[in-house]
Order: C-alpha cells, then sequence, then structure tokens
C-alpha cells in the first residue's frame, strides 16, 4: 500500500510540473525473464547500431484504433557516453561548457566537469554523458549524421524486455523500472549495466532518462491530436483517464518527466542516445 500510494503521489506531482506553460525555445525546432547485470568487460562497448524492424505499438495515449506505426530505422545499442561527447566537445569548442550560448543550455550544463575538457573525478568514460540539453544532444546528433529518437520510436524499443517485444502486460518488467525509480546515481554506471532487450539494445530502462526529438508531444492540444477538440488525450488534467492502462505508473512518470523539461535544461540523470533512419 505504501509503494502504490508513493508512485500516485509521484505521478501526480510530475503531471502538476507538466502543465507549465511552454517558453519559445519549444519552437526552435508473465513469464521469468533474467534481468540480472552483466559484466561490463564481456560486452564490445564500441559496437554502434541495431536494425529495429518496422512494427506497429498502442501508445500510453492510444487504443486499438489508435495504433502508431513505427518505421524500421537503426538505434545505438548503448547511450552515448562521456568519453564520446568529450571528443565531440574537442572538435566543437563552441559546445564546451566555457563556450556554450545561454539559450542552448543553462548554468547546469557539464556541471560536474572540471573544466572544458577534463570530467569530473567521480566521471567513468564508460557511463552516460548526462547535464545535457535538447539542443547539445541535437547537435552531437547532427555531427555524427544520425538524430535523437522521436518519442513513438524510443517507446517502441522500450516496451521490450529479453525476449518479447512488447512486455509491458508483464508485472516484472514494470516493476524492474519502477524499482529502478527508487534507486540514485545510477547515472555513475557504466553502460551496459542493464539487461539486453529484444533488439539487442540496452539501458532502455536502469541507467538514465533520455532525450528525444519531439519530447514535449505531449503537451499538443486536442485538436492537433485529431480528436475533434476532446482534451482527454491531454496529459494534464484529466488526460489521465484517456490512457489505455491505469496503472502503467511507470509510462506516466516518462510523460510527466518529458511534458516538464525545456530544451536548454540540463538535468544530472538525463542522456541521450542516437538513431538513424534506413535507406
Amino acid at each position: 500500500m505504501f509503494r502504490f500510494s508513493f508512485y500516485i503521489s509521484l505521478v501526480v506531482s510530475l503531471m502538476i510540473i507538466s502543465c507549465t506553460p511552454k517558453q519559445e525555445d519549444q519552437k526552435i525546432v508473465e513469464t521469468e525473464t533474467n534481468y540480472s547485470h552483466i559484466d561490463i568487460q564481456s560486452f564490445d562497448y564500441t559496437e554502434k547500431k541495431v536494425l529495429v524492424a518496422s512494427g506497429t505499438y498502442i501508445p500510453l495515449y492510444g487504443s486499438d484504433s489508435q495504433k502508431v506505426d513505427v518505421e524500421q530505422f537503426y538505434m545505438d545499442v548503448y547511450p552515448v557516453t562521456n568519453e564520446q561527447y568529450l571528443a565531440f566537445v574537442k572538435a566543437n569548442p563552441q559546445w564546451q561548457k566555457s563556450s556554450v550560448k545561454k539559450i542552448f543550455a543553462n548554468d547546469n550544463y557539464l556541471k560536474h566537469w572540471k573544466n572544458d575538457t577534463t570530467l569530473g573525478d567521480e566521471m567513468l568514460p564508460n557511463s552516460p554523458i548526462t547535464n545535457i540539453s535538447w539542443f547539445a544532444a541535437n547537435a552531437y546528433c547532427e555531427s555524427t549524421g544520425s538524430r535523437l529518437p522521436t518519442l513513438d520510436e524510443w517507446e517502441y524499443v522500450a516496451m521490450a524486455d529479453p525476449t518479447e517485444i512488447d512486455a509491458r502486460y508483464k508485472e516484472k518488467y514494470n516493476q524492474y523500472i519502477l524499482d529502478w525509480y527508487e534507486q540514485q546515481s545510477t547515472y555513475l554506471h557504466e553502460i551496459g549495466n542493464t539487461y539486453k532487450n529484444y533488439w539487442g539494445i540496452y539501458d532502455m530502462h536502469g541507467l538514465v532518462w533520455e532525450w528525444v526529438y519531439d519530447y514535449s508531444s505531449v503537451l499538443l492540444s486536442g485538436e492537433n491530436r485529431g480528436n475533434s477538440g476532446n482534451d482527454t488525450d491531454l496529459f494534464c488534467g484529466s488526460g489521465s483517464l484517456g490512457a489505455n492502462d491505469l496503472m502503467n505508473y511507470a509510462a506516466f512518470m516518462r510523460y510527466a518527466f518529458r511534458g516538464s523539461l525545456k530544451a536548454n535544461y540540463n538535468v544530472r540523470n538525463l542522456g541521450f542516445r542516437t538513431v538513424k533512419d534506413k535507406i
């Protein structure tokens, strides 16, 4: 009962945060499964991307008649690391912490680094990069000929466990995510410290939150969602009534967290990974 009340309170709090008006920066663009940790030394961190096959899924705010088609694309096996982002800022000095424009990143940008080109003492090269804004993540993607995943692409991949494309019906899958939300400082862990999902991708849950290209799209108006002006699909207010699974606390919190962000925010447990279209 305590855990249930805790999550309900947290979801409500995040819903209130997510209803904050947006700034102009938004316009600039059950079977048992083994979820145990693995040895970081047992795989090649330099592996790049894997192909995610096309398919359909029902988002948190959707129904059988509102399935979303996701085209095939390539996604990073792991989140972008400190080491990779360090190489980026060395090659692109305008994104170093002393040079970045405040419109693109607030004062928390790379706050835990010693200086422009030196990681902090507690940081490991193979830990995920955090404290970077949407603008910075987008710039990194462009420098590598890639892009940020869309919300639908990210959620489509993230609903997989090690054996199934859609594991959202499994209690163990959802509990794993909720248990992670209770942990502290997982951003200090090295990449690959979670399970390998159906697509061969690690760390969708259990390491850091991740930027998506259209992170604030959950706050579109009812008219933009094509539902004749009925705002029950919105996250704010009565929006939860339009959710396809009112018990999916983990997804509620993801949507609320995204809705509370602005593009120049830099959060200590928020990183990203890149994707590419399949040509």
